[in-house]
């Protein structure tokens, strides 16, 4: 189940925290994307990969580098690949983090709030406190009630 760190504080000081997924993702996961990365580029930007470093486009099936998935996307290959880190998603939109939401594992920090939809459980924290969650309502009156 994926972690959600609501407060900077709250992110364990031995994980390191990435905040520019893009960048991370250009210089450290492009180089592991393997058939795990298939499905993900799929669902999220509606793209096929085509090797490591290529995806044939959803539009008229051009041929481009992986660097133009989505920042959405790639958040979420960076934390498929590398779950002992703890990233950003504040530019992950509601297709990102629908299937950001349905990892097994990794985390992530956000300061704003979550954006509705079907998912599956979550382990939120907050002060120190952490809960499991598993539908949006309660996620979001978790996040309400730890303001």
């Amino acid at each position: 189940m994926i972690t959600i760190y609501k407060n900077k504080t709250d992110i364990p000081h031995e994980m390191e925290y990435v905040e520019l997924n893009d960048v991370y993702f250009n210089q450290k996961t492009a180089a592991r994307l393997d058939e795990k990365a298939n499905r993900i580029v799929e669902l999220i930007d509606e793209a096929k990969l085509l090797g490591k470093y290529k995806i044939e486009s959803k539009f008229n099936g051009v041929v481009l580098d992986v660097d133009r998935l989505s920042t959405g996307c790639k958040t979420v290959l960076n934390v498929l690949y590398f779950p002992e880190k703890v990233f950003c998603m504040k530019e992950c939109g509601d297709n990102a983090l629908e299937v950001l939401y349905s990892l097994e594992r990794g985390a992530v920090y956000s300061d704003y709030a979550v954006i509705p939809f079907e998912m599956g459980t979550v382990k939120a924290v907050s002060c120190g406190k952490v809960r499991a969650i598993g539908e949006y309502e309660e996620l979001k009156e978790w996040w309400e009630d730890e303001k």
